[in-house]
């Protein structure tokens, strides 16, 4: 009898070794994957505020828009990335100067060329939205986790969206 006793403490006291164990493996890796996903980028009709799309972002994640400029007919890429919970200017890739086109650099911005494109980098602006209005003669573009969008197919030509990270 004091022998089927020890044996059940015994078992037993493996058992919520066992359960406790598991528990804080659970936890861990739990709290592994919430760091991680730390929001997501998500697309609005401006107009009505439904969401037409969103996208898992993390932390230094980075997504970019290209449209055709509507003055030089050249293609502009705008390329983003999260920080501290904010969508800040990474960098602008253009391929000409002309109207809507930053010529004149601000401090710590610095401009580079990458074949015929021109690049400026170094901003600092920082939003919790951006704002496009979809383009009628060319698409805006989105390029964000290896993949490629056209805003057109996703809001409609002329449509107004908002781009925010939550």
């Amino acid at each position: 009898m004091k022998n089927s006793f020890l044996l059940i403490s015994l078992i037993f006291a493996v058992l919520v070794l066992a359960g406790t164990v598991l528990y804080f493996i659970h936890y861990r890796d739990q709290s592994r994957i919430k760091a991680k996903e730390t929001g997501i980028l998500e697309i609005r009709d401006t107009e009505t505020g439904k969401v037409l799309s969103v996208w898992p972002l993390d932390e230094h994640d980075e997504f970019a828009i290209e449209f055709i400029h509507s003055v030089n007919i050249s293609p502009v890429r705008e390329t983003y990335r999260i920080e501290n919970g904010s969508i800040r200017l990474k960098s602008v890739r253009f391929y000409s100067f002309g109207a809507g086109i930053q010529f004149d650099l601000d401090e710590n911005q610095e401009l580079s060329r990458d074949g015929d494109a021109m690049i400026i980098s170094g901003f600092s602006s920082s939003y919790k939205e951006l704002n496009y209005i979809v383009g009628t003669v060319s698409d805006h573009v989105l390029f964000i986790n290896n993949e490629i969008i056209s805003l057109r197919e996703l809001a409609g030509s002329n449509a107004h969206i908002t781009i925010l990270y939550r």
